[in-house]
């Protein structure tokens, strides 16, 4: 058992004894005034106190509701390991803070605890944080935690002090409740943070006021009560349903009252209200029973409630006077004839409200997503209240009310869906309209609000009506809906996420994106137009890029922060340009976080100049083995596998052999079965890749490429620095996939699989892609065993790799294994689908940052079907039906998702292609059904290029 002095006692090490110099070490300097706090408890009225002191009672409290929760969970109470203090974290460990109620935030813990074990803790004091002043923005503060209870795998959590205090790079709280916000430090803490932090103390009084949030939801056009405010000395501007007086004085305004009073019942739409509710709104009223509930005709009545409202309102407080949502009529089924005998009794009963809750969250890009929706039923004529309500799901109440219609349940499904995200807009543009002090600090935002609706009937119709937004009422009540039936729903029933998984993403991603400011990355060579985005977004991130290039006019010398020209194309030197790139390194005392490269003539030195100054990088061995493709299938299919693994790479590799003369592809041919596929080894994009049907073939296709694709000169970017040898191997028959991955320290953090279109045989130019993949979860999941097993068995164990395979009758098989991020569309497509950023991804590796990606279990936010331009097919739409301008302003509108892959409109006979356009639905049949279309109205689709057949496999 674990004593109250155990619970409330200080980190070990006061601020005089700290290790001043390791703190400077890690970027953090000495601590400011409220660092202080750490090493005391204070009473609620700001005053030092003995050891029982308040907030040590107030410590316990949380900690024993801690206990009794976990308990309540069926997961084992909290282990004291504060007699060995945690050490061994750095700047580079994500360390997501969460100070507040246990029961509030314990659905979020227990799942960050099973994403970044260790990395989620919760404070249930101020005293266990304190602020330093930052290093890099002297406005700012460092947040630091010296004690805290960290969740792991499986839901265990354990009471840890921190020898050196880690570094919090995620920070929310219990903000917007008022028995914390009394607690002494917490308000402080979550102001001017330099990382990012869910809320503060300002955002919280924005949200928790009924009127300021009611009137930003009217004017966004989400459906609220109709509702008249008396706004004590503060000037509110009235939108459509929401009216607003202003009352100077609390005595001697009654005719005031009166008149607006009655002029608000007698106005349009309230003929047929029967109840009207009377409440305070202000902050200082969030979540205390103010509510009252009066006839409409009951003026006096009304006008009384408001009056002693009124007399308790502080300046810029509100009383509100609103109508009661008409009870939903409940649809009954024709009853059987009852003896009387048997007859219920003929009391009328109540009439019932139903009352929703959703909780919506911010994700990438700043857009909301709805994370789940619970219901509760009540009585009309009593507030239907967070803590007293049973939640149940949307679908048991409506049929609990009759509704059994698919088609309409699905229809308030959505209705309720668009109007929760339209209320987390509304939320996110007013926020943007804020100065970061009136937000609490730079970095502070919502990400994660509830939004209340009753279910109503408009005109005969099921409507959900808006009563307000809360910050965290709403996940309480639904981490209490999931705790109730995890033992008993199955996913299926009771939805696949976690109220709180979307907001683990979030707290995840904000946190590495800290963690990347900053970094100083040397990348080997730009490559084309096709990866300017790279450059861009990693500005963008405040990443300093320090670009080696062999071109000195490249467009990304005035993009990058620091610019090196130095000619690497010929990569038969590269021990020599390693050489030269490290000296250069060490010369100029470049401190580098990573090293890497985004072009698949480079991924060898670069491996070579990690290895030098050991940085995180696969194998140069490993990169030698994927860049050479018959290397690659060779060293898989005789590669001893380590008997520990479940799966070995060798099934999914194909017999392939090396040519470098005529005599070579007669040894081939009998050793490889026709037909063939003949390709460049070092090759990229496709180019020069043919279907080959005998021996004949294989020589005149051998002929060809050796004379017209000798070097780089030739055709550039396509690998021929590396030599212009060529394979032959199997043609494997099947469809052709594509799986992105990424591996950090040999263990698989991510996947995203995507379908590739049937290609213009003899040639395997890409033609079209869908994404998410189309096969069944188990196919996929065979794709991506073997895309991870075949990277494993070359070696590759740290990076973000394309992994080329087709799957067969029998199973995946390895095409090629590109070591490097996919290209094309793949990152874009990527983001827009899931919201992850495999760019971003490639850059953490490097700098030995885990990408925590939580994807395994989310679902995808759009379906997405492109199809390729190639300018040999495409010239006269390319000039005009499909110009650039056109393009990119359906781009701009919506229309279509245009990736552009090349910036030079020529045609040739070996061509990669030039652009890709896609269109996006919720369904792929519907995106793929328009890309048709568009494709026909732009001149894409031709007799030449069928776009239907192209797509044909995606339905």
């Amino acid at each position: 058992m674990i004593s109250l002095e155990q619970i409330s006692r200080k980190a070990p090490v006061l601020c005089k004894d700290l290790d001043l110099c390791h703190l400077e070490g890690l970027g953090l300097s000495s601590f400011s005034p409220l660092g202080s706090l750490w090493k005391r408890d204070l009473s609620p009225d700001g005053t030092e106190s003995p050891a029982e002191s308040d907030d040590s009672v107030w410590t316990e409290k949380c900690y024993s509701h801690l206990q009794a929760t976990l308990k309540q969970a069926g997961l084992p109470v909290t282990v004291d390991r504060t007699k060995e203090p945690r050490t061994g974290y750095s700047l580079s460990d994500i360390t997501i803070c969460i100070l507040g109620a246990p029961s509030t935030f314990l659905p979020v813990l227990l799942e960050g605890g099973n994403l970044c074990p260790g990395d989620m803790l919760l404070c249930l004091s101020p005293a266990w944080l304190s602020k330093v002043p930052s290093a890099s923005h002297h406005s700012e503060c460092t947040l630091l935690v010296h004690k805290a209870v960290t969740f792991d795998l499986g839901g265990r959590s354990y009471l840890d002090e921190f020898e050196v205090p880690r570094r919090v790079t995620y920070f929310t709280g219990s903000f917007g409740m008022p028995q914390w916000e009394s607690l002494p430090g917490l308000v402080a803490l979550g102001c001017d943070l330099e990382c990012p932090s869910g809320g503060s103390d300002l955002l919280a009084h924005i949200l928790e006021d009924t009127l300021r949030m009611r009137l930003v939801l009217d004017r966004s056009g989400v459906l609220v009560p109709p509702t008249l405010a008396f706004t004590y000395r503060r000037t509110h501007m009235a939108s459509g349903h929401v009216r607003t007086v202003m009352i100077s004085k609390k005595d001697g305004e009654e005719n005031l009252l009166q008149e607006a009073t009655q002029n608000f019942l007698q106005s349009q739409g309230m003929d047929t209200i029967r109840q009207v509710a009377v409440q305070a709104s202000g902050f200082r009223w969030s979540g205390r029973p103010t509510v009252s509930f009066h006839q409409s005709d009951d003026l006096s009545s009304i006008l009384m409630a408001v009056i002693t409202l009124l007399h308790k309102l502080e300046e810029g407080e509100s009383v509100l006077l609103e109508s009661v949502c008409l009870p939903l009529p409940v649809v009954r089924t024709p009853a059987l004839e009852t003896p009387a005998a048997f007859r219920r009794s003929s009391f009328p009963r109540p009439d019932l409200a139903v009352r929703i809750c959703t909780v919506v969250c911010r994700s990438r890009g700043d857009r909301p997503q709805l994370s789940k929706v619970i219901c509760a039923v009540g009585r009309v004529d009593k507030p239907l209240n967070h803590k007293t309500s049973i939640p149940q799901t949307l679908e048991t109440t409506l049929q609990q009310w009759g509704v059994r219609d698919e088609a309409q349940r699905k229809a308030i499904d959505l209705q309720i869906m668009e109007m929760a995200q339209t209320a987390m807009e509304a939320v996110i543009e007013m926020e943007a309209g804020l100065l970061p002090e009136q937000r609490g600090g730079r970095r502070a935002q919502t990400d994660i609000i509830g939004v209340d609706f009753m279910l109503t009937s408009v005109d005969q119709v099921i409507t959900p009506v808006a009563l307000g937004v809360n910050c965290h009422l709403c996940l309480e009540t639904c981490g209490l809906f999931e705790s109730m039936n995890r033992p008993h729903v199955s996913a299926a029933s009771s939805g696949s996420e976690s109220t709180s998984s979307l907001l683990i993403q979030t707290m995840v991603k904000r946190s590495q994106y800290y963690i990347m400011e900053g970094k100083e990355v040397l990348v080997i060579g730009a490559g084309g137009i096709s990866k300017k985005f790279i450059w861009e977004s990693t500005r963008d991130h405040g990443i300093k890029v320090h670009l080696i290039e062999s071109d000195p006019n490249h467009f990304a010398s005035c993009i990058v922060h620091n610019f090196i020209h130095y000619d690497v194309t010929d990569h038969k030197r590269d021990e020599e340009h390693a050489q030269w790139i490290v000296e250069m390194v060490r010369g100029h005392s470049i401190q580098l976080d990573g090293c890497l490269s985004f072009w698949d003539d480079c991924m060898v030195l670069t491996a070579l100049v990690c290895e030098q100054l050991c940085l995180r990088c696969s194998p140069v061995s490993a990169m030698r083995i994927s860049k050479q493709k018959s290397r690659t299938h060779l060293h898989l299919l005789h590669h001893k596998e380590d008997s520990a693994c479940l799966t070995t790479a060798a099934p999914f590799a194909v017999p392939c052999c090396h040519l470098e003369s005529h005599s070579d592809v007669e040894k081939a041919s009998h050793y490889i079965s026709f037909p063939g596929v003949m390709k460049l080894e070092f090759g990229a994009g496709a180019v020069g890749v043919k279907l080959v049907e005998n021996l004949e073939q294989c020589h005149q296709h051998y002929e060809k490429i050796s004379s017209d694709l000798k070097e780089d000169t030739d055709y550039p970017g396509i690998g021929l620095g590396w030599g212009n040898a060529m394979l032959l191997m199997e043609y494997v028959s099947g469809t052709e996939h594509d799986v992105d991955i990424i591996i950090y320290d040999g263990r698989l953090m991510a996947a995203f699989v995507s379908d590739n279109g049937p290609t213009r045989v003899p040639y395997f130019t890409e033609t079209a892609a869908c994404m998410p993949t189309y096969l069944p979860p188990d196919k996929e999941a065979q794709l991506v065993t073997a895309a991870y097993q075949c990277c494993l068995g070359c070696g590759l164990a740290n990076g973000v790799f394309n992994v080329e395979l087709k799957m067969t009758p029998t199973g995946p098989k390895l095409i090629e294994i590109n070591p490097r991020m996919g290209g094309f569309y793949l990152r874009d497509w990527i983001q827009e689908i899931y919201g992850e950023d495999i760019m971003l991804a490639s850059v953490m590796v490097a700098c030995s940052v885990p990408p925590l990606m939580p994807v395994h279990h989310a679902r995808p936010r759009t379906y997405l079907v492109g199809v390729m331009c190639v300018v040999s097919l495409h010239l006269w739409a390319l000039k005009t039906t499909a110009s650039m301008e056109t393009l990119k302003s359906l781009h701009k509108k919506g229309v279509i998702r245009l990736n552009m892959l090349d910036d030079d409109m020529i045609s040739s006979e070996y061509e990669e292609p030039f652009c890709n356009v896609a269109c996006a639905s919720e369904t792929r049949e519907k995106a793929r059904l328009q890309l048709i279309s568009t494709c026909r109205v732009l001149g894409i689709d031709t007799m030449e290029y069928p776009v239907s057949y192209f797509t044909s496999d995606f339905k």
